[in-house]
């Protein structure tokens, strides 16, 4: 992929995983991020389609998470130092907002997998997102604030009729 959407997906995977922690240790919280990890990667190849708005968006930056950690409730709480306003520049509304959705309706994450199929940035089949697609009872268990629908509610909200809409048209064609 010529557009490297590492950083984006990173960040956004970040702020998802620390407005919405696993409890239970090391393994709990890797699987919680790997399920993170997978709905935000569906989310941006779904956002950035092509290999020129992955270039775009990595020309120009996502925006951050200045309304995210508003609506989450975590303004205050969230630490502001250097560092963190560094990684927290590259989060992406959007796509937090679309992978929050895509964790808390099974039924949306699978359409999403299937409509990457028109994507320009994947090789890979539905396999590779199952962790989000069909998790175990032990993802689950290690996700109940990250797939709580309650409380990522307001996040999923926010742009959730675009994210309906792109899967309607397919991402090829929403542009």
């Amino acid at each position: 992929m010529p557009a490297d959407l590492a950083p984006l997906i990173a960040a956004t995977t970040q702020w998802l995983t620390r407005a919405f922690p696993a409890g239970g240790g090391p393994l709990t919280a890797a699987l919680a991020e790997a399920q993170a990890r997978q709905a935000v990667t569906v989310a941006t190849w779904l956002r950035y389609p092509t290999d020129l708005d992955a270039a775009l968006v990595a020309l120009t930056g996502p925006g951050g998470s200045a309304r995210l950690d508003e609506v989450a409730g975590g303004a205050g709480r969230m630490p502001a130092g250097p560092q963190d306003m560094a990684w927290r520049s590259w989060v992406d509304e959007v796509v937090a907002s679309w992978a929050a959705h895509l964790l808390t309706a099974p039924d949306a994450a699978r359409d999403a997998v299937n409509a990457l199929d028109a994507c320009a940035h994947t090789t890979a089949g539905p396999a590779e997102f199952r962790r989000l697609t069909d998790p175990s009872a032990h993802d689950l268990a290690a996700t109940a604030l990250l797939r709580h629908p309650d409380l990522l509610e307001p996040i999923a909200r926010l742009h959730q009729a675009d994210l309906l809409d792109r899967l309607r048209l397919g991402p090829a064609r929403a542009h």
